[in-house]
């Protein structure tokens, strides 16, 4: 994730910070200074430090939860507003989603028992305890806090936990794009609702606000986008018309092909039309940074690219670019040749698609080579084929 640093790895997850956390920290401990001094400033860093280590645990609720499903979870990184845990894909039974969703709070309800019972912190202290008074027992803020978390988080306001409950609840009695719709309504309803209170209470709701409507937005949809894409098979979806690089081209001949065409990536093929690797866009400019015109593109490419049939479908796909972020996917027929990608550009293209018109439907049967008149000076290529290798120039395109 952009601009978050990794400070740890648990059970196969990485922990990352993102700066704005950093900067909070730091708009904290100013504040307590403020308020009592350097010593205030310390607990008041430290209380906050503590309360998103409570944060960390309650993710990781989360997480453990789904792993016990088969969803694994890359990364988890803590924002000002809370932690986001990047699980590869939400539970598809609503039995599944439930118990991940109520997981989270779970973990902050035996935290704060631990705090008021294991620890002698007085229950009618934790109800009183204010959590910005640094007056307040450090322990009694904590376990105040975990309360809040629980509270808050299952408030039924899509996407987070309690909204994720909703939509499982929902979904043991609808279909599930159904119950994501309303949802994500509710959702969308309540960050307006937050957005309104934080004008006249706290701003930071109308941050919160803001995440909610778009996380809800987004959410609802991805599952409309991957219900119009249900069955449909990767040939269905994939790009079919591509320029691809033998493995003699030099990063002159890429540029050349850069320049005229509309392409990002550039397949590098073998003379029997097998994938070597991927020269993407940000590749070439690094790799003429660094090196000649001359250099081989087998230099500059990336070569473990994941790859797929033509034949699979289209979500398992997706599934596998999600989990590897790579810059595409290399399509392979039956004789595993090259016949297009599927790359997270033409992936936003099909949801823009949908976002116009949601009553699109995509076709199945969508030919594996393009069936249009070239212009001027370029050739078709053979049907299931990307490119021809026997070609006069270097970049597998017939005779023109």
């Amino acid at each position: 994730m952009v601009w978050s640093i990794p400070i740890a790895r648990i059970a196969g997850t990485a922990v990352r910070i993102h700066v704005t956390f950093l900067l909070f920290l730091v708009w904290i401990g100013a504040s307590y200074w403020r308020m009592g001094g350097r010593e205030a400033a310390i607990e008041g860093v430290l209380f906050m430090m503590l309360l998103f280590a409570c944060v960390l645990a309650h993710e990781f609720g989360h997480i453990l939860t789904a792993r016990h499903f088969g969803i694994r979870t890359p990364e988890v990184t803590l924002w000002p507003i809370g932690g986001i845990a990047s699980l590869e894909r939400i539970p598809s039974k609503p039995r599944e989603e439930l118990l991940v969703a109520i997981a989270g709070p779970a973990v902050n309800v035996v935290l704060a028992a631990v705090i008021i019972l294991v620890l002698g912190i007085g229950l009618d202290t934790v109800t009183t305890a204010a959590m910005d008074d640094p007056r307040t027992s450090l322990l009694a803020r904590l376990a105040a806090a975990n309360i809040f978390l629980v509270v808050f988080n299952l408030l039924p306001v899509f996407p987070m936990d309690g909204g994720r409950v909703l939509r499982a609840l929902l979904a043991m009695r609808m279909d599930r794009l159904n119950a994501t719709r309303i949802a994500a309504r509710i959702g969308q309803g309540a960050a307006f609702l937050f957005a309104l209170i934080g004008l006249f209470v706290n701003p930071m709701l109308i941050i919160i606000g803001l995440f909610v409507y778009l996380a809800a937005t987004a959410e609802a949809q991805d599952m409309a986008f991957r219900d119009a894409t249900q069955g449909l098979p990767v040939r269905s979806v994939m790009i079919s018309s591509l320029e691809t690089l033998p493995t003699t081209a030099t990063l002159s001949d890429a540029v050349d092909l850069m320049l005229r065409t509309s392409q990002k990536e550039f397949p590098v093929v073998d003379g029997a039309q097998g994938p070597r690797g991927l020269l993407t866009r940000e590749n070439l400019i690094h790799a003429l940074h660094d090196g000649g015109p001359t250099a081989p593109v087998l230099e500059a490419m990336t070569r473990e690219i994941p790859t797929v049939s033509d034949g699979q479908p289209f979500d398992t796909a997706l599934a596998l670019l999600t989990r590897t972020r790579a810059p595409a996917l290399f399509v392979l027929d039956e004789a595993s040749h090259l016949i297009g990608l599927v790359t997270l550009e033409n992936i936003g293209e099909m949801m823009m698609v949908r976002s116009a018109r949601p009553d699109w439907h995509f076709r199945n049967d969508r030919p594996t080579s393009p069936r249009t008149v070239p212009p001027i000076g370029q050739a078709t290529f053979p049907r299931g084929r990307v490119g021809n290798p026997g070609g006069n120039n270097p970049y597998g395109q017939g005779p023109s």
